[in-house]
């Protein structure tokens, strides 16, 4: 039963899911990635070997940048999570074939950037590489609704955390390159809102359990990275990514937009998850307090 209600209520959202990717696709402007690495400031590791002096951003900028880079190379297994709950035939196919293809850019984007630059440690990044992608990334969504609400928010969580990085690398090429990175995660970001809005409208008790699911506790696709905790702190240190950031730029927005608390016409689960829901900001806020007492 459960699955025939999950299958429906992808089936109900499938017109909308037709419009918004054509929205996504007249909204996008495609770029190319060898446009904006620095080609130019490569030289072979071979003739060169990498010393940490060499590096041109600060340190929390490249934690940041390849933290973020290895998030983006588990890919395949987004892809992968992603194509479990399509149905077969159906316009969702199309949606998660672009959509790859579209974020397969992003890793080979930084990788470049990072290499060309000498801002890495070229064997670390790719002990890392192999390291992440053999650990892999299993969520134990059993939903559509949780997946929907997890790419809406995580999608935004990275628009928010590309955009950030650049800004500290203070080099004009990172920061162009993780703009346009950036740009591209809020047009995703656009998308899976726009599915997660209809399915508001249609199932709204569904919808609002796998927003609970997703946000009660909400962690970022990286956590199997090698020493995951450490750089987080880092690049949270250095107001990259935070749970502040996450309460301002990404949860509280979320909630606003979607009008959680004005809600009505609730059945009885809908409006205990309604508030639920609406008094995770408040936890939110108070472990950021906890968090930069700690550091002050």
């Amino acid at each position: 039963m459960a699955f025939q209600e999950d299958l429906e209520l992808l089936e109900l959202v499938e017109p909308t899911v037709e419009r918004l990717i054509t929205e996504h696709r007249e909204r996008r402007k495609h770029w190319y990635f060898h446009d904006l690495v620095p080609w130019e400031r490569g030289e072979s590791f071979k003739d060169k070997p990498w010393e940490e002096s060499q590096a041109t951003i600060n340190e929390r900028a490249r934690t940041a940048l390849v933290l973020n880079l290895l998030t983006e190379d588990n890919l395949p297994y987004y892809h992968v999570t992603l194509e479990k709950y399509m149905p077969e035939g159906s316009i969702w196919r199309e949606w998660n074939g672009l959509w790859t293809a579209e974020e397969g850019q992003h890793a080979i984007a930084i990788r470049s950037y990072l290499l060309t630059s000498r801002n890495c440690d070229p064997v670390e990044l790719e002990d890392d590489r192999m390291a992440t992608m053999q650990t892999g990334w299993e969520p134990k969504w059993s939903k559509p609704a949780e997946l929907f609400a997890y790419t809406t928010a995580q999608e935004l969580a990275t628009r928010v955390s590309h955009r950030n990085a650049g800004k500290i690398t203070e080099d004009e090429d990172a920061f162009e390159l993780m703009r346009n990175i950036a740009a591209d995660e809020n047009h995703h970001f656009v998308f899976y809102r726009g599915v997660m809005t209809e399915m508001m409208r249609v199932k709204p008790t569904a919808a609002l359990e796998g927003l609970w699911n997703v946000l009660d506790n909400f962690d970022m696709p990286g956590v199997g990275i090698p020493g995951f905790l450490r750089r987080s702190i880092e690049v949270a240190r250095a107001g990259v990514y935070n749970m502040r950031i996450h309460h301002d730029n990404v949860v509280q927005p979320l909630l606003n937009y979607w009008s959680i608390g004005d809600m009505t016409g609730l059945d009885k689960k809908g409006q205990e998850l309604q508030d639920k829901i609406m008094a995770l900001p408040a936890q939110l806020i108070r472990k950021a307090e906890r968090f930069e007492a700690r550091f002050a």
